[in-house]
């Protein structure tokens, strides 16, 4: 049996299995619960709630084999060319192991600048550090930064900037000392309009206060254009690698975490980096039927492609938590939301689901009322930590048992065939994921789950989740309209687009 065997029995089960109910393939299958939870290191997943039975599994199964997913994973590992349009490898594993050439410099800088040998103007302390990216370069860190808070070292905080509108680095940098303040400019290409346009606003916020040369020396470059910073007037020892073959999304581990392991502390962002690789030798080392996140990226696939669920909603009960829906929007949508495979080629098997989510028990008041009786189904991850480190058990407990209510919910329904308002169908898949409680090293151990169910998803749909065509059009196109808007020559567009233009420069004019 060949691959598109595989496929086509996967959509005769998935015909058969919309006949059964979650609730009753527990009752026909008393070790369910055990062989779809798997627990690892400070982490316990749960997959018995999603719609499919043992026999599902072994044919999913099956297809990981033909697609060769672990001698991928291995090629990815050990750093063979698996970003195939731009004939790179994928270096994020590499980003976080002990031993790779950037961990000494961050290491060394952390150090220094605890200790005061890096100072603000006049010998000042630093207190806060400005962080300026978009994308990868802002979303991992921003989630790491508030997921920790209680693990982060008192004396540093951060602010982040990653939106053109000027809201953004007005509000970063007001209240600010500029004496202790030290801005990172985080772009790979060192081009990034939206991170350039703030950092150029920083620049000159520190050098009317500081003095001319003043940037130079608290401003600090995170690129693998070294040149360009340079030009930016960021000294050469200021300026820290950005990896080639490091994508983004996928960033946060390099020297893109420069203002996380600045503000956690040398200690816990080792412990970050060791939680994600704890999960990469998870991944490499244990069999695929109790492999964490290749059961994850199977179960997806299923959804998406044989179940026809387009969406997933991602909701931790975890306030520290509330960015991670939309890290892994990019994580996800931005990896695998496109329509030809690795090579070129159309394919019909879809690898992003339209991603959402916020964090629980905000979530309940918004979109559950569509998740609980909507007519279109939405698998669900349920992301909890267990042990209370706010100092209030109770808020602790209540987070917890509208997890697990939630979750029972949306999987029994309640059936009331007097008053069809009321009526709840349940049958709606579900996840749970409870970290024991929210450390550094569990932190670096989800994202780390998720980036690799990510990557297998891709691999399973055979497309590339290293490249992202697809945000470069509306660039190249925002440069024209710039232009058009500053009175420049430049192309003429639709009618709709030359009636906005005209619209919006009568009114700047004013």
């Amino acid at each position: 049996m060949n691959e598109y065997d595989t496929l086509r029995r996967l959509a005769k089960a998935a015909k058969q299995i919309n006949a059964t109910s979650i609730n009753e393939l527990f009752v026909t299958d008393g070790e369910r619960l055990q062989e779809l939870t798997v627990s690892l290191r400070g982490m316990r997943v749960d997959f018995s709630r999603q719609k499919l039975d043992g026999e599902t599994l072994g044919l999913l199964l099956n297809y990981a084999e033909q697609r060769k997913v672990s001698k991928f994973l291995t090629q990815m590992a050990e750093g063979e060319i698996v970003n195939i349009s731009e004939n790179r490898p994928a270096g994020h594993i590499k980003a976080r192991k002990q031993n790779n050439k950037s961990a000494e410099p961050i290491r060394q800088f952390v150090t220094n600048l605890h200790q005061g040998v890096i100072t603000g103007f006049g010998g000042r302390r630093i207190s806060h550090i400005v962080h300026i990216g978009i994308g990868g370069s802002d979303l991992g860190p921003r989630l790491v930064y508030d997921a920790l808070k209680r693990s982060k070292e008192p004396a540093i905080n951060v602010r982040f900037v990653s939106n053109v509108d000027a809201a953004c680095i007005n509000d970063a940098l007001s209240g600010l000392d500029p004496a202790s303040t030290l801005v990172f400019v985080v772009s790979k290409s060192f081009s990034t309009a939206e991170t350039i346009s703030n950092a150029k606003i920083a620049r000159d916020w520190l050098n009317q206060h500081l003095g001319d040369n003043a940037s130079s020396k608290q401003m600090y470059a995170i690129t693998a254009n070294a040149e360009k910073a340079g030009d930016f007037d960021i000294r050469a020892k200021n300026i820290f690698a950005f990896e080639k073959d490091i994508g983004g999304r996928f960033s946060l581990w390099s020297s893109v975490g420069l203002s996380l392991a600045a503000s956690l502390g040398n200690a816990n962002w080792q412990q970050l980096l060791a939680g994600a690789r704890a999960m990469d030798q998870h991944l490499l080392q244990t069999p695929m039927s109790r492999n964490l996140p290749i059961l994850s990226a199977l179960i997806s696939f299923w959804n998406l492609n044989f179940l026809k669920m387009p969406a997933r909603a991602i909701v931790p009960y975890a306030h520290r938590l509330s960015l991670l829906s939309l890290w892994l929007q990019q994580l996800i949508m931005e990896s695998n939301g496109k329509s030809v495979t690795s090579t070129g080629k159309p394919t019909d098997l879809l690898a992003a689901p339209i991603v959402f989510g916020d964090a629980g028990t905000n979530a309940q008041h918004a979109f559950f009322q569509a998740l609980h009786q909507g007519p279109n189904p939405v698998p669900v991850d349920f992301i909890g930590v267990i042990k209370d480190a706010e100092n209030h058990p109770q808020q602790s407990k209540s987070l917890l048992a509208n997890l697990l209510a939630q979750s029972i919910a949306l999987m029994c329904g309640k059936q009331d065939l007097q008053n069809p308002q009321t009526n709840f169908p349940g049958d709606r898949p579900s996840t749970t994921i409870l970290l024991d409680e929210l450390t550094p090293f569990n932190l670096g151990g989800l994202l780390a789950f998720y980036e690799h169910e990510t990557v297998v998803l891709a691999h399973l749909c055979r497309i590339n989740p290293f490249d992202q065509w697809g945000v470069e059009l509306g660039k190249k196109l925002a440069v024209q309209m710039q232009n058009r808007l500053d009175g420049m020559e430049a192309p003429k567009y639709d009618m709709a687009t030359e009636a906005m233009l005209k619209h919006i420069n009568k009114k700047h004019d004013k």
